[in-house]
């Protein structure tokens, strides 16, 4: 089944500011109306939102992240194009469709006594649709960057890039959480492992761990899987420097071994300072950081996918600047 709703480019120039003796991206990046039409395209990458928040409401979180994606395209597609940006390396495919599950979740009561399983059965139904159009464009050679939506979405990422690959696949994470809660109702905070669980994802790396909210039981957990979880605690990059941050990014592609195995590339927005997001943090990594991580993974010839998540305009103090955040965080993918 088609799961996504194709943006056309008359769509795409409505989020495009005109200016005369300029092209912005929005003005030379393509769109495709259908599966066979992207196949037949050149463009390594591919742009896909997924407008919802579900899983982070059903994690006991704060609504917002459903916002990301459209907030992305005002900022993305007012991108100068230039020989640097290289808007020929990428297509905007549109977004999953989520409206039914988002419509069903709006009525469901907060007084419900099971209204966190209830949004977790919502997130199921969306893992099933991110997992299978991921698995699409991956088998057809092409690489997604997935805009989130919530933290969730890791599950039908590394389902549908296993799937496509046919084995279990390793992820970097950028995030201040695990992500590696209990195997309870479907929610954000247990996307990895769910995914290790059922065999989807292999080695897994989280780059930059707060102490202060990893619980002693996820500690636990991922110390009895040491030969395939590893991680980095940001403060010991960030405040008492005990490794340097250059130093991290080569220890996770060495277990990760990104140079001979197929992985795919996770960045959650509240791991960087002061960005617009559901667990937004004062003390994190810096946006030239986040910049440096996902250039250094995305860069290489193995990386199967990208997903940048949990941001929320709500939260920012300046609407446009988490868009602004991303479409960086993107260009710097796209571009040589």
């Amino acid at each position: 089944m088609n799961y996504v709703r194709f943006y056309s480019e008359k769509e795409l120039s409505l989020f495009t500011n005109a200016r005369a003796g300029e092209e912005k991206l929005g003005d030379a990046v393509k769109s495709v109306s259908s599966w066979e039409e992207l196949k037949n395209t050149a463009s390594q990458y591919v742009l896909l939102g997924i407008p919802e928040d579900i899983g982070v409401r059903a994690n006991h979180g704060k609504a917002g992240a459903r916002e990301a994606w459209t907030t992305t395209l005002k900022s993305f597609c007012n991108i100068q194009n230039n020989s640097l940006t290289q808007a020929k390396n990428l297509i905007i495919l549109g977004e999953i469709d989520c409206k039914i599950q988002m419509e069903q979740a709006e009525k469901i009561s907060e007084n419900d006594s099971h209204y966190y399983e209830k949004l977790g059965e919502l997130v199921s139904q969306i893992d099933d649709k991110v997992s299978e159009t991921i698995k699409q464009i991956i088998q057809l050679n092409k690489t997604p960057i997935i805009i989130g939506g919530g933290h969730n979405n890791s599950f039908g990422n590394l389902k549908g890039a296993s799937q496509a690959i046919g084995k279990a696949i390793n992820c970097i994470n950028f995030d201040a959480h695990t992500d590696f809660r209990t195997l309870e109702h479907r929610h954000s905070g247990n996307g990895f492992s769910y995914a290790f669980e059922n065999d989807f994802l292999n080695k897994y790396f989280i780059f930059g761990l707060h102490r202060n909210y990893t619980s002693k039981g996820v500690f636990d957990a991922m110390h009895k899987q040491q030969s395939r979880i590893q991680y980095s605690v940001f403060e010991d990059v960030a405040v008492s420097e005990k490794t340097s941050f250059a130093a991290i990014l080569q220890n996770a592609a060495n277990f990760l071994k990104t140079d001979t195995e197929y992985f795919g590339i996770e960045l959650d927005l509240d791991a960087v300072e002061n960005i617009g997001s559901s667990a937004m943090t004062p003390s994190g990594f810096t946006v030239t950081e986040a910049r440096k991580f996902i250039h250094f993974f995305s860069k290489k010839e193995n990386c199967k996918y990208i997903h940048i998540c949990e941001g929320a305009p709500i939260f920012s103090s300046n609407l446009g600047q988490l868009g602004k955040v991303i479409s960086y965080l993107i260009s710097d993918c796209i571009s040589s």
